[in-house]
């Protein structure tokens, strides 16, 4: 996910100061990481480097001095650019899942057993997704967000059934590679 995107998204409400928008996008993303203030000012920093927001003054309101930031024209522009392009598929498979069970084969663990201590976890992790999409009180973005999450945790649970049944000839390829 690119936070700068995401940034110059939450400011189309309007000028913002950092902490608003940490806040805003720990509600509107809530199962992703939450970010965390350094990487926001950061960010912000940024942005204004490269033209796509810029300062808007300052604001207190009863508190410390905080910046207020703005979309540019620019920032406008790069957003719809950036929100119109296809997401490309991944081109390359980084699951860790699939490396530590390879590792496991490497070093004489059992992978066998990872993968069922892979799938308790998915397990448990499923569950509290379920339970917070369930919620009576959850919104539709709550909703989605949990659903993308449970979306892929299922694909990793059916990968893992898959690698399991074919576990003696992985073990018989790593080995004699």
């Amino acid at each position: 996910m690119s936070t700068r995107h995401i940034l110059l998204g939450l400011l189309a409400a309007g000028p913002s100061h950092g902490y608003d928008l940490k806040r805003r996008h720990d509600e509107r993303f809530p199962q992703a990481r939450p970010l965390a203030y350094g990487q926001v000012y950061t960010t912000l920093q940024r942005l204004v480097r490269d033209g796509l927001a810029e300062v808007d003054g300052t604001d207190a309101d009863g508190g410390p001095e905080r910046t207020l930031y703005r979309r540019t024209a620019d920032g406008t522009r790069e957003l719809t650019r950036w929100a119109g392009e296809i997401a490309p598929p991944a081109p390359f498979v980084t699951n860790e899942i699939f490396a530590k069970v390879v590792v496991s084969i490497l070093s004489g663990g059992d992978p066998e057993a990872y993968l069922r201590a892979q799938r308790t976890a998915h397990m448990e992790r499923m569950r509290e997704l379920t339970a917070v999409k369930t919620d009576p009180g959850a919104d539709l973005t709550t909703v989605l967000s949990a659903d993308y999450a449970l979306n892929h945790l299922d694909a990793d649970l059916r990968w893992m059934t898959t690698t399991a049944a074919r576990l003696t000839t992985l073990t018989a390829e790593v080995d004699s590679a």
